[in-house]
């Protein structure tokens, strides 16, 4: 059986080798649909892993509440729209004193979106985000420090000139030939700042700039970054996953306490759940997989009518081959084999370049999110499974048509 196998494989490629320019054109067509298939389905697969890892890091068990969006209403008299209050920080301030609950608290706001930094002769661009925090914020934000320390409680009651600066800023400024901790900055519009410490690395994948920030003591953004609409996030971290949801509706509760709301009155804030972007953006990336899957399902379905037309026009012309086979005792299924095994050949040899183009294509928009090296094995052994597939189904009525062939009427075709 493998001795006939490995015989029709040398049958195929000799019969490849004499209609190259044929065979060449469909093994095209595979290999775009085949890269399409795998390259697109594993850099969404790339993408869903980046969202999770950047949103974990985040805190998996942490929530948020800010500012509602303004609204749009449409009534009797036209469109209304309805401002809600920013949230202030006497208001976060006292939400914090009173949620009283086995959870992590943070207060802040943003400074500056964007801010300029500048040391020496270097500056960086006007980019930085700019956030006053307190001592809980790196802890419910998800950053680490990579060197130095975080805001004491003595400096975020006096609002001290100390900053903590991301990994890209510590390079515009410092460039790598410096050491930045204890290196007195500039960040224009509020004087001169003491690096206290410098974040590690979360990458910009998925659009996040997170190494283009800066954290300042809260009170000092108040004091030198204070605006009239000044509005302040509370973010909360579940120190026990178990109490999240719990966490949630009690937090809800005290916060509409803290802002007055009357019974039947809907809330003027919004609570974020750390998971909820995250699974909206895997949502949105579970339709781009089934449009990147019919995009390669339509490209080689017009590659599985092709392959078939070259199998129907291979066994016109090797009418008279397949009368000598017969003569000489192969029988149907014989060449059928011969026939299916060739067009699965042609399949196989297109979908190999096209699994290989498909994880360059993958890796390439991985490193790009800040992702390592991997291999998608699941849409590699898919795309071998659709070659076969294709191949059987594009040469299973050449294949038959040419094992039903009468061995006395092919040995006289012309």
């Amino acid at each position: 059986m493998a001795l006939l196998v490995s015989e029709n494989i040398k049958i195929a490629v000799e019969s490849i080798k004499a209609n190259k320019l044929r065979a060449y054109i469909t093994m095209l067509i595979i290999f775009l649909g085949i890269t399409a298939l795998v390259g697109i389905s594993s850099a969404i697969d790339a993408m869903r892993g980046s969202i999770n890892s950047n949103f974990t890091s985040m805190g998996a068990n942490s929530f948020t509440i800010r500012n509602r969006e303004t609204t749009l209403r449409i009534g009797r008299r036209g469109k209304k729209s309805k401002k809600y209050e920013a949230i202030t920080y006497k208001e976060a301030l006292r939400f914090k004193n009173e949620f009283a609950f086995p959870v992590t608290t943070a207060v802040s706001t943003m400074a500056n979106f964007a801010a300029v930094m500048k040391y020496a002769s270097e500056k960086t661009n006007p980019n930085i985000q700019l956030f006053g925090g307190d001592e809980n914020y790196l802890a419910t934000s998800g950053y680490e420090l990579e060197k130095g320390r975080n805001f004491s409680p003595q400096e975020i009651t006096s609002g001290a000139h100390v900053v903590i600066i991301g990994k890209d800023v510590e390079f515009d400024l410092f460039k790598g030939k410096q050491r930045a901790l204890d290196k007195t900055i500039t960040i224009v519009g509020g004087g001169h700042y003491k690096v206290i410490g410098v974040l590690k690395s979360k990458g910009n994948s998925m659009g996040f700039g997170g190494d283009k920030v800066g954290i300042i003591p809260l009170t000092n953004a108040r004091q030198y970054f204070g605006k009239p609409d000044m509005s302040f996030t509370i973010s909360v971290l579940a120190d026990n996953p178990s109490i999240y949801n719990l966490a949630i509706n009690e937090a809800t509760g005290v916060f509409r306490k803290v802002r007055k709301l009357p019974l039947g009155l809907e809330d003027d804030f919004e609570i974020t759940r750390a998971d909820s972007l995250a699974n909206m953006l895997i949502d949105l990336t579970s339709k781009l997989s089934a449009a990147a899957m019919a995009i390669g399902i339509i490209t080689l379905l017009g590659a599985s009518i092709g392959l078939m037309n070259i199998m129907l026009v291979s066994v016109t012309e090797r009418t008279r081959e397949i009368g000598i086979r017969k003569a000489l005792g192969a029988t149907q299924q014989t060449i059928k084999a011969q026939f299916l095994i060739e067009s699965i050949v042609i399949c196989v040899m297109g979908g190999i370049f096209g699994i290989l183009m498909g994880i360059v294509a993958a890796n390439l928009i991985s490193f790009q999110l800040s992702s390592d090296f991997f291999m998608p094995w699941t849409w590699i052994i898919v795309g071998f499974v659709v070659c076969i597939v294709v191949g059987l189904v594009s040469g299973y009525i050449p294949a038959r048509r040419a094992s039903k062939l009468d061995p006395i009427e092919s040995l006289r075709f012309e």
